[in-house]
């Protein structure tokens, strides 16, 4: 018979792709006979006070889109009114909150309105996800939470669902800290990682299906959010992938990095684009170039036959003239460099990022090389940083002169060395909850305040591409008064009309393209293999001193 299921993911990002774990957790769980729902908040009109999508358009870091194209709207039902039914229609057994610690809040805010509901009817509820593992004492807190899930969900929560359905002792199950009475009662030794190949392909009939649409260089495409590599082999200290990697070795014995079997992958993209109709793929991974040539060219080999455009990210150490050419070749349309900060020293010593801005200079000249479009990704407000380092960050970017790049506030997450140092220098209290990337700095710094960090992201773009005798301008167009304001908007649409890339028409390049990448693919591979179709550059504007 099995159980039901009920996931809440709080989320207000339009423009994300539907999570891949909570599909993951949908199918595995309906493989093991239980039933699953999910109240996904993602096109509410909930006041939460981030607007990401907006606030990158504003912000010129992406280029415009408009997701009412393919008929995707704000709900305009109440999501109070819609989650109330949801439990009374679905009665689940559990539920389970998945949630990055910006979410969380929002997440709460949802348990909060089925209070009457759980507590009436008894219905436990598990919080996991990035935030509860990082974070497990500040999620125990809320008196809902009856177990917290730290560390992947997989097997742990096939192991809770059979226990309940079973009416047995679950208290016990890898993974958990198990509440009584609101206090923490036991804290489970953590299972090893998870082997990504034994897991089912994704559930992602368990979303509405515009939570597959996604914009992609100014037009909305149906895509697919697809695994390749579960963790990631650097260390960079505003991510937890250190801390991740370091709680499972010492706690479960195992190494979190891991590769998916090309194998698998490939069944998977095939069954979605003929069955789904995905037009474009979505390669989820921290740095997809992860993989040595032997792996890279079964990559290549395997998504010969799927012919669809694909973006990806990765770090710039990683490009090299094969992998651009061969790439290009069999699909590769956009390309998300991380960059994050452009002072060498300062990323060496502060962010454990440890290539020269020459060498970064020298690799992403490769892919304009192959005319692959490509976004260079920045933060700012770091503790130590003050402003003038901030425009380094400018500075490496102006000489990149990316098709596009976007600038983020840092922020503290739990389960990160940065926020470890920022704990350390008191610029933040251990049960502080962090804010949107896209939001204000919830650091108060006096080297690099608040309002010095909004102005640069303010005016990042408009640094990069205008001529440096724009700068004064510019500048003056920073300050949040009528006067700045003013300048901001005239200078906005001057840049929207010279430097902003214009909407890919075809990400596929077009028939003209064919013999090309025909000429390119019998180059690398040899001749006969050339049935691919790729994708086009946006960016025709050379950057001006």
């Amino acid at each position: 018979m099995g159980i039901k299921v009920l996931f809440i993911y709080p989320n207000t990002y339009g423009m994300n792709m539907l999570p891949p774990a909570i599909a993951g957790f949908s199918a595995l769980l309906k493989q093991h006979g239980h039933e699953v729902s999910i109240f996904d908040t993602t096109y509410y009109a909930i006041d939460y006070g981030i607007d990401a999508d907006g606030t990158k358009m504003e912000r010129l870091n992406v280029v415009p889109y408009d997701m009412g194209e393919k008929g995707i709207r704000l709900k305009t039902s109440d999501w109070k009114d819609d989650w109330i039914k949801l439990l009374n229609d679905f009665k689940p057994d559990l539920i389970g909150i998945s949630s990055t610690e910006d979410m969380w809040e929002l997440g709460v805010l949802v348990l909060e309105e089925g209070r009457e509901y759980i507590k009436k009817n008894n219905v436990k509820v598990i919080a996991g996800g990035v935030f509860p593992t990082f974070a497990p004492e500040i999620c125990s807190q809320h008196e809902l939470v009856d177990m917290i899930c730290v560390g992947e969900g997989e097997h742990a929560l096939t192991d809770l669902c059979s226990k309940i359905e079973n009416k047995e002792d679950y208290t016990d199950v890898t993974n958990l800290w198990i509440k009584h009475n609101g206090k923490v009662i036991k804290k489970n030794k953590m299972s090893k990682p998870v082997d990504v190949n034994t897991l089912p392909m994704i559930d992602v009939d368990m979303f509405e299906e515009a939570r597959l649409y996604r914009p992609m260089a100014g037009k909305v495409y149906k895509m697919f959010p697809v695994e390749t590599i579960r963790g990631c082999p650097y260390t960079c200290r505003f991510c937890n992938s250190p801390d991740q990697m370091a709680m499972y070795k010492n706690e479960a014995g195992g190494g979190y990095f891991r590769k998916k079997n090309l194998d698998l992958v490939y069944k998977e993209l095939k069954f979605m684009k003929e069955n789904k109709g995905v037009e474009y793929n979505y390669f989820w991974a921290d740095t997809f170039l992860a993989m040595n040539r032997k792996e890279f060219d079964q990559f290549c080999e395997m998504y010969e036959d799927i012919k669809l455009p694909f973006w990806m990210q990765t770090r710039p150490e990683t490009v090299t003239d094969y992998n651009m050419k061969r790439l290009k070749a069999v699909g590769l349309h956009r390309i998300s460099f991380g960059i994050e900060h452009g002072n060498e020293k300062f990323r060496r010593e502060i962010l454990d990022r440890r290539w020269s801005n020459k060498d970064i200079i020298d690799k992403l000249v490769i892919p304009k090389k192959y005319d692959i479009s490509f976004s260079c990704n920045n933060i700012t407000g770091f503790p130590k940083e003050t402003k003038k380092l901030a425009m380094d960050t400018v500075e490496l970017n102006r000489e990149i002169d990316a098709t596009n790049a976007s600038i983020s506030t840092f922020m503290p997450f739990h389960g990160t060395p940065l926020r470890k140092l920022c704990e350390s220098m008191d610029l933040i209290s251990e049960d502080k909850i962090t804010k949107c990337i896209t939001g204000e700095t919830i650091l108060n710094m006096p080297q690099y305040p608040p309002h010095e960090i909004e102005e640069i992201k303010k005016c990042f773009t408009m640094y990069i591409k205008f001529p440096r005798n724009r700068w004064k301008e510019i500048e003056r167009a920073e300050k949040n008064d009528t006067e700045g304001n003013k300048i901001y908007l005239e200078l906005k649409k001057e840049y929207l009309e010279k430097y902003m890339p214009t909407a890919d028409a075809d990400p596929h390049g077009g028939l003209d393209a064919w013999e090309e990448l025909e000429q390119m693919e019998n180059e690398v591979c040899g001749p006969g293999t050339a049935t691919r179709t790729t994708g086009t550059a946006t960016n025709n504007v050379s950057k001006k001193t």
